[in-house]
């Protein structure tokens, strides 16, 4: 390729951005002018050029178009599954090829393949300590919630609540949790009730804080108004208050039910010897890496479930606020 037909491919790619900056008499701006300027020579062919142009509006519409097409899919009900799906698929052929192309071994970074393989080979034992890690995730998130709740409507409802116990609990949670998984297992031993605590844990701080921000968020004069009326704290609480605070609960939710699992394997690759963290360790030191991912998946897909399932709760609960 000689250097006049490089130009003008170049000459062609920037009449395509030009096609965005012109008005509406078509006038050339940016790039094409300099070209233009500087390269006289490469722009010598009208009919050549011409050609491109049109080529290249062709090419504008049919994008114009896809993207058109895209953006109406983007909104329908169906794209909050085929989409996310569809990326992952993609990330997980893009994770193949690289793997197969740069020839890593699997102990370093197995392929989906292989991990998918482990997977069916596993089954029974992904299966039995999936089982184990749902169960405490969910109870000690469920304990979270319980608490949660009932401290965050305590501090946001008393001024000396909130002065009283608002900074010990911001000081408790800067404590690393990892860090309290051997105490647990000192005091009750390895297995289920340390997971169910560090889970609770983790889970706890974000449903407390977010239920006092929202009670603490509600209009003065709208409590005003209720008190007008003749309303006691309760009827204040229960028509103003809990309605109010509700988005902010669902917020919190779907923050701490990750945390909720982020706790439980925490406490199961320190203190447990079931569980998805251990299966996860057990996995790596005995080199079986495929099988370690297996375990890493299944907590995702459980994990996007659980949200997927409290976002769908707020959508149909809380309609009205959004």
């Amino acid at each position: 390729m000689n250097s006049t037909t490089l130009l003008q491919s170049c000459a062609a790619i920037f009449s395509a951005i030009d096609c965005l900056v012109t008005d509406a008499r078509g006038s050339e701006t940016g790039f094409l002018t300099r070209i233009r300027a500087e390269n006289p020579q490469s722009l010598k062919n009208p009919v050549s050029w011409g050609a491109n142009a049109s080529k290249t509006k062709i090419f504008e519409q049919d994008f114009e178009k896809t993207m058109d097409n895209l953006e109406r899919f983007s909104q329908s009900k169906t794209a909050n599954i085929v989409m996310p799906l569809a990326a992952t698929i993609l990330l997980f052929v893009l994770w193949e090829i690289l793997v197969f192309l740069f020839k890593i071994p699997p102990y370093n970074l197995p392929a989906p393949s292989a991990i998918i393989a482990a997977s069916f080979n596993q089954s029974q034992a992904l299966i039995e300590n999936s089982g184990q890690t749902l169960f405490t995730t969910l109870a000690g998130f469920i304990l979270a919630i319980v608490a949660g709740v009932v401290l965050g409507f305590l501090i946001g409802y008393s001024r000396i609540a909130y002065i009283v116990l608002y900074p010990l609990l911001v000081g408790f949670n800067t404590v690393p949790k990892v860090a309290l998984v051997p105490l647990f297992a000192l005091w009750f031993g390895i297995g289920t009730v340390p997971a169910i605590l560090t889970a609770f844990l983790l889970a706890f701080f974000p449903i407390a804080v977010n239920v006092a921000l929202g009670l603490d968020t509600v209009e003065p004069e709208m409590k005003d108004v209720m008190r007008s009326l003749g309303a006691s704290q309760i009827e204040i609480f229960q028509k103003v208050g809990f309605p109010h605070t509700l988005p902010y609960v669902f917020a919190s939710l779907k923050v701490a039910i990750s945390l909720a699992f982020v706790g439980a394997v925490i406490s199961e690759t320190v203190a447990s010897n079931k569980g998805l963290g251990y299966l996860i360790v057990t996995a790596s030191s005995n080199f079986d890496v495929p099988l370690g991912f297996a375990g890493l998946m299944v907590l995702a897909v459980m994990g996007t479930v659980l949200y997927g399932l409290f976002a769908a709760a707020e959508k149909y609960l809380i309609y009205w606020a959004r």
